[in-house]
């Protein structure tokens, strides 16, 4: 069975989204947005805000696994802050060598150390002696700079300096998020590893993610702008892949596999998507986190354009709110009253 990962997105996939997200099913588990160390021990409540998910046994609140990320260059501190994630109840620790952003690689962080395996193999090595022996460690790469020539090296660097699992996202730094994902790149990868090797970039459907599996050999998926994109994304893969597991069984043509989520079920999570906003976040950051998330429905429902242009003109949270509540009820009408 495939396992499915939901991506860490600065600035995209918070807690807010990964609890609705992994309330509609399909995930294994997540990983949280990258927490940024500089050389200090970060006090926890920056840990609390970036994943408030330790709050609740490191799991969103439909219960599903929720790993913390670091990103930092400096070994000492980076191993000082996992073994702080650790006394907090953290299910694990996934260190991000795959960032592009120009702000975090300037400063020597993310993909800017995959032009230096031996720092990475440093890192490594000091968070998973920082921590017990039992937590997990996780590394997230990209396959490479600006090319993709030390990509094994760096992954090398990554399982020996004590990574037990590795998420290749299949295009360099250079690539940006461009258009293909080189996924068969990923498979010498991982045929030169011991260990699990999870393949990323560019799944946003189910064909894609069984030629992503078929080109990179990897049997666990990590699902990011295609999930948010499509929430049922994850459940899609895993009907598609009962669906084929039946037929090969029985020896005969796969049938068609149902839709798994549609428009107006799922209406109740973009309800709860905004009720959490209003929640947790600053007011002059609602309206804005809706538009991003119905701006990348778009690309999956046709019903989420209209969305997007009636939420566009609205900043007021109290006429935001009620066009939602207005969008459920003539999604899902109450029956009316027999008559007397």
């Amino acid at each position: 069975m495939t396992q499915l990962l939901l991506a860490p997105m600065e600035g995209l996939l918070d807690f807010v989204l990964r609890d609705v997200l992994t309330r509609v099913g399909g995930v294994d588990r997540c990983v949280g947005e990258f927490i940024r160390v500089t050389g200090t021990l970060l006090p926890d409540r920056v840990f609390h805000r970036c994943l408030p998910e330790l709050r609740n046994g490191s799991h969103t609140l439909a219960g599903t696994p929720v790993r913390a990320q670091l990103l930092g260059s400096d070994p000492a501190s980076m191993a000082a802050n996992a073994a702080r994630l650790a006394q907090l109840g953290a299910e694990g620790v996934d260190l991000n060598f795959g960032c592009p952003a120009r702000t975090v690689n300037r400063h020597g962080g993310g993909a800017a150390l995959l032009r230096e395996p031996e720092r990475i193999a440093a890192v490594v090595a000091a968070v998973r002696h920082a921590v017990p022996a039992q937590l997990p460690v996780s590394a997230k790469m990209r396959l490479g700079y600006d090319d993709p020539g030390r990509a094994l090296e760096c992954a090398l660097a990554m399982q020996d300096g004590g990574a037990g699992e590795i998420v290749i996202h299949a295009r360099t730094k250079a690539d940006g998020y461009r258009p293909p994902a080189y996924w068969e790149r990923i498979a010498p990868i991982r045929e030169a590893l011991r260990v699990p090797v999870v393949a990323n970039g560019e799944i946003w459907s189910v064909p894609d993610a069984w030629r992503c599996r078929a080109l990179s050999g990897c049997t666990a998926l990590m699902l990011g702008r295609g999930m948010v994109a499509d929430p049922g994304l994850a459940l899609a893969i895993r009907a598609a892949d009962g669906v084929a597991a039946g037929a090969r069984a029985s020896q005969q043509p796969p049938a068609p596999v149902p839709e798994t989520l549609t428009w107006t079920a799922l209406l109740p999570q973009i309800e709860r998507f905004w009720h959490m906003v209003c929640t947790d976040l600053e007011p002059g950051q609602r309206a804005g986190r809706l538009k991003q998330w119905l701006n990348l429905l778009r690309r999956r429902y046709p019903q989420a354009q209209a969305a997007f242009d009636a939420v566009r003109v609205l900043t007021d949270q109290q006429a935001i709110g009620a066009w939602l509540r207005g969008q459920l009820r003539a999604a899902d009408p109450v029956p009316a009253a027999p008559a007397a």
